[in-house]
């Protein structure tokens, strides 16, 4: 092979295993964010391209993990924040022991937030027969929880539950098989319970 005048071989071939190394380590570095950065891009494509139609939509199953029981505004706030860290798995409401004992709720899922300076915040969907779903409203009620039903825009009933101790709040909504719990301690996004509850419920 010909070689170029004033080129030398002994700076050429460590110059290009440096330029070999550098391009291999950026890859290394860059590797953890591709899996966030595919969901991110995927999830904007797709909400990007949806069709909204003039008639009736159809009906959209309830949320049945974390990343469908938030808006995508507040996934993104979560996810993309050094601050928070979630956690997935199957426990029992946080903070009612006994109404979780009196009703016998099935577990869907639960998505919990660490933050910092012991700051969380904790939802769980569960499902629950209508009794028991009464005897949970019943049973907070009497610990102290200020509960109110009303009728959604589908004519069925919603119960919510609210009660603010400290800097901890506990927020439960009702609402056929479903009871949504959510318990934030020290760290409240704007319309975190209502958001969680619509996607639990609805889907949206």
């Amino acid at each position: 092979m010909a070689r170029i005048g004033g080129r030398s071989l002994w700076l050429a071939w460590p110059a290009g295993l440096f330029c070999m190394a550098a391009v291999v380590g950026l890859g290394v570095l860059a590797a953890p964010g591709v899996p966030g950065t595919v969901a991110f891009v995927g999830d904007t494509l797709r909400a990007a391209t949806g069709t909204p139609t003039a008639g009736e939509a159809e009906p959209v199953a309830p949320a049945t993990d974390c990343r469908h029981l938030y808006a995508q505004p507040m996934w993104s706030a979560l996810v993309w924040s050094p601050e928070a860290l979630l956690s997935q798995r199957r426990t029992p409401p946080l903070s009612t022991v006994e109404a979780v004992a009196a009703a016998g709720p099935t577990t869907v899922v639960t998505c919990h937030w660490r933050g910092v300076g012991g700051r969380f915040l904790e939802t769980t969907v569960s499902t629950v027969s209508v009794e028991g779903a009464s005897t949970v409203a019943a049973t907070l009620a009497a610990q102290g929880f200020a509960c109110e039903t009303a009728a959604d825009a589908t004519q069925t009933d919603v119960t919510h539950c609210e009660r603010t101790s400290g800097d901890v709040k506990e927020v439960h909504d009702l609402r056929g098989d479903r009871w949504v719990s959510s318990t934030l301690s020290g760290w409240e996004p704007v319309g975190y319970a209502a958001t969680v509850a619509s996607h639990a419920f609805f889907g949206e």
